[in-house]
């Protein structure tokens, strides 16, 4: 009797525990401008949320969910970093060339850095080398910036279109290879790729994420709209889970275990991971169509998706309809 209890008990906190991170739609917020869309960015230290779009970065304010201002007059931009240390964050602007600093404090631009490279696009701050990497789509590398005097000081090699990349503090960046299908480890201190893992049976790899407390990495899919878990010591491919198609980005929340897969298809595939080498799908969100990219604030555990409406059957933006859609858990 006491055993039939005790699963009893499991069954029902597991299944309080499911209820428990269920996430719905909390609010929209709506931000201005017309054009197209790309990364979306947390500023955890100042409280912030910058989303690309077209030719600037509109701002939120996290605690209001309320856009508080514009860094304007670019040309193309798809992503942003933040360098706490500088007090500066970083603009890849695709169409110029170019890494754009601007100040935290006040959104204000410092310096438009030209870049030795063709079509900027992913952009991370990497703590442990104090350097910005900016990764180049078109001529397969990465450029490495100065936060501090604003120049360009290196480039990467990385053998192959990159996509996604994040940092994990001690000396790596993990970054995709769309078109390789595999996955980089790059020191940031020499500026080398020092391991190259293949993918498979993942095709086409977009967003990346780490659990650094179990050296798990996450990277999202397209060819095969899968997840793949990967060891980031051996590189080996522990799991894949099936989730929705166009996935661009990929978050994991360290508190709650949730790993969080932004689709195009207008799904958010929510993963729980039980331990590092086991996964469960536990919630398809219905998200808007194309509403792919995605940040999480791991204080509240929302996740904010960037989306606007378009004309039915185009890719033309209808006016006025620029929004960040926030989740959360209920």
């Amino acid at each position: 009797m006491k055993k039939l209890f005790s699963l009893i008990a499991a069954t029902i906190f597991a299944a309080c525990t499911l209820h428990a991170q269920t996430y719905v739609l909390d609010k929209t917020i709506p931000l201005t401008g017309d054009a197209g869309y790309d990364y979306v960015s947390i500023d955890m230290a100042n409280n912030r949320l910058y989303v690309s779009h077209g030719t600037m970065v509109n701002v939120v304010d996290l605690k209001t969910e309320q856009q508080v201002g514009v860094i304007g007059d670019l040309k193309g931009i798809h992503g942003i970093a933040i360098a706490h240390k500088s007090n500066r964050g970083f603009i890849s602007d695709g169409r110029a060339t170019a890494v754009v600093a601007f100040d935290l404090t006040t959104l204000k631009t410092i310096a438009t850095i030209p870049v030795t490279a063709t079509g900027p696009d992913g952009i991370i701050y990497d703590p442990y080398s104090d350097r910005v990497f900016c990764f180049n789509g078109d001529s397969n590398n990465a450029s490495v910036v100065d936060p501090n005097t604003l120049k360009q000081v290196g480039t990467v090699d990385l053998g192959g279109a990159p996509e996604f990349a994040v940092a994990d503090g001690d000396g790596k960046i993990y970054n995709n290879l769309e078109d390789k299908s595999s996955l980089n480890v790059i020191d940031t201190k020499t500026l080398k790729v020092i391991n190259n893992y293949p993918l498979a049976p993942c095709g086409g790899p977009t967003g990346i994420a780490l659990d650094k407390a179990d050296n798990r990495l996450f990277s999202v899919c397209r060819q095969n709209k899968g997840m793949s878990v990967v060891d980031a010591t051996s590189g080996k491919v522990i799991a894949t889970l099936p989730i929705g198609g166009g996935v661009d980005a990929v978050c994991y929340d360290p508190q709650t275990k949730l790993i969080f897969c932004s689709c195009g298809d207008g799904t958010t595939t929510i993963i729980k991971q039980a331990s590092a080498d086991d996964y469960t799908v536990i919630q398809t969100l219905k998200t808007p169509v194309r509403a792919k990219t995605m940040a999480l604030d791991t204080r509240t555990h929302r996740i904010y998706l960037s989306v606007a409406d378009f004309e039915p059957g185009t890719r033309k933006v209808l006016p006025g309809t620029f929004k960040v859609l926030v989740y959360k858990m209920q």
